[in-house]
């Protein structure tokens, strides 16, 4: 350890029984009695009693000063370390792990027949606006100890994809997953139908309900009506709940949500294709949708042309204010186009020889927009180019296509966004918990500017600037707070500190990468879920259900 713990001791004297000469002994003194044998096991019985006691106390000390040690560098990084720092992985995420498991006093769900009711969920949104309502459908229905009915994907937002949670999501291992928290059945019983004198109830709840407005508002209705649907599911659920229920959401997001096997296949395949060609490769997620742009009023200098479709656009939403799109690329509060990703990637420190893999739907400007990026990092790779054919069966479907993406930047070494949507909360979250893997997003309120001013500065004075002003949005484990932003994207119930002595011996012998220990961790996770087969940002728009531009 850096530092270490010193242990003092009180000086005194030692009181000696040496004779007193010229001084007779008692005759008391010369006729003791023998000490008995029990007094005396049992005197030694006490005295090792207290050493271990003594001992025991000074370890647990000695570990919680390491602890708190270790918590007091990590946690003030900032502060502390100003060096530069490899661009690729994390120095410190060795000290963190995921850990989701359920504790031992998490009771076991209920059985369909003992629940208070099915509960069905229409998600709302993109595929990961909707998995964060799935995973959030998941907690709802363990407060109500309702029966979770496989939840209904959206087939109206603006992506228009007609697919099912059957398509999208391996089912199956989504109900057995979770068999010990929730029970999950594919439908409501046809003959539970048929008896039922009305249709299910349908109602929307508020935003960020708390489980007391569920156990309230919602559960009444509930075992009233014994069938209720909850509509426009997204981000339904308080962020800040009860601990197991936190550990439930990261079990739901993390591991019970898995992409079935033709989606998980391909996606698998273009990783090994990226990891052929480079031994580290980064996954840039770039939101530049024509649509996306005009909703939010922002503007990336295609002059009168682009001004004049983005407004056109803009007219499908009635109650959008007008907006000063300069004012607004100025305070940050808008995606950084491919070519100030790509500048900002250039001046942390990562190479022209770089290979990318490029997630995104349609860009604003096609390849001209895409251009500049392309000339900062030729080796320059996307779903379509590496999948040829095998791509052709998802083309009608823009989820899972978006599930492809999602797994290969989930695999990348580096994962970078241009925004703050869904897809990139979402893999935030996920990637601190696999093992705080190196996740870059922008610091738009300073990066913007400093973006707009680059003509004015020498490329080592900009370069210097951005190393500067991205601190603290480089994806280390000190970003980490508990309260801060969506749970998806921190979710720091979820997140453990290894002990001190774990990390000791670790890089006494030798390791110190906690790659086995973070491995480690998931294969238990999953195999005490198999039991049950075997034995600070909003999101845009997301504060209103009207006028909401879907992720």
């Amino acid at each position: 350890m850096a530092n270490k713990a010193l242990f003092h001791y009180q000086n005194g004297s030692v009181v000696s029984n040496k004779h007193v000469f010229g001084r007779p002994r008692s005759s008391a003194a010369s006729q003791r009695k023998p000490i008995s044998m029990p007094l005396l096991c049992g005197m030694m019985l006490f005295c090792l009693g207290m050493l271990s006691l003594f001992t025991g106390q000074m370890a647990s000390n000695l570990d919680r000063y390491s602890q708190r040690f270790m918590k007091q560098s990590l946690f003030n990084l900032d502060e502390n370390n100003r060096g530069p720092i490899d661009i690729w992985k994390s120095e410190y995420a060795k000290y963190f792990y995921g850990c989701s498991v359920r504790s031992a006093t998490f009771p076991d769900a209920i059985s369909e027949q003992s629940s208070n009711g099915y509960l069905l969920i229409a998600a709302s949104g993109g595929l990961n606006q909707q998995r964060t309502g799935i995973s959030d459908a998941v907690v709802v229905a363990r407060i109500l100890n309702a029966t979770l009915v496989v939840p209904e994907l959206d087939h109206n937002s603006y992506w228009k994809d007609d697919s099912d949670f059957v398509n999208i999501f391996d089912v199956d291992w989504f109900i057995s997953y979770l068999a010990k928290d929730v029970t999950v059945v594919k439908r409501v019983p046809d003959k539970f139908m048929r008896s039922m004198e009305k249709p299910p109830y349908t109602m929307r709840v508020p935003r960020k309900s708390a489980p007391e407005y569920y156990l309230d508002q919602v559960l009444p209705i509930l075992k009233r009506r014994h069938v209720l649907q909850l509509t426009k599911f997204d981000y339904r659920l308080a962020n800040n709940i009860d601990e197991d229920l936190q550990k439930l959401r990261c079990r739901a997001n993390f591991h019970a949500l898995r992409f079935t096997e033709p989606i998980q296949a391909l996606g698998q395949k273009l990783v090994m294709k990226m990891r052929q060609m480079a031994n580290h490769f980064m996954a840039v997620h770039l939101r530049l949708e024509p649509d996306m742009l005009a909703f939010s009023g922002c503007y990336i200098g295609g002059g009168d042309k682009e001004r004049y479709e983005l407004r056109e656009i803009r007219k499908r939403w009635e109650t959008l204010p007008d907006i000063d799109a300069v004012g607004e690329r100025r305070r940050g509060k808008c995606p950084l186009t491919p070519h100030e990703v790509g500048l900002m990637l250039r001046a942390l420190g990562f190479e022209n020889d770089t290979y990318i893999y490029v997630a995104s739907g349609e860009i604003y400007g096609g390849e001209e927009t895409l251009e500049p990026l392309k000339d900062l990092f030729p080796n320059f790779y996307t779903k379509e180019i590496l999948a040829n054919d095998d791509l052709k069966p998802f083309l009608p479907f823009s989820s899972c296509l978006a599930a492809i993406d999602y797994i290969v930047c989930d695999e990348s070494d580096v994962f970078v966004t241009n925004n703050n949507g869904n897809m990139a909360k979402i893999l935030a979250g996920r990637r601190r918990y696999m093992g705080h893997k190196r996740t870059i997003r922008p610091n738009a309120r300073r990066l913007s500017p400093l973006l707009m001013e680059r003509d004015h500065m020498d490329w080592d004075t900009f370069a210097q600037k951005v190393k500067a002003v991205q601190r603290g949005f480089m994806g280390e484990p000190d970003e980490m707070r508990a309260g801060r932003g969506e749970f998806h994207e921190y979710p720091y119930s979820c997140i453990c500190e290894k002990p001190a002595s774990d990390i000791i011996a670790a890089g006494n012998n030798g390791g110190g990468d906690g790659d086995h220990h973070q491995s480690q961790q998931f294969k238990e996770n999953e195999g005490l879920r198999k039991r049950s087969n075997e034995e600070e940002e909003p999101v845009l728009g997301a504060k209103e259900d009207k006028d909401v531009f879907p992720d």
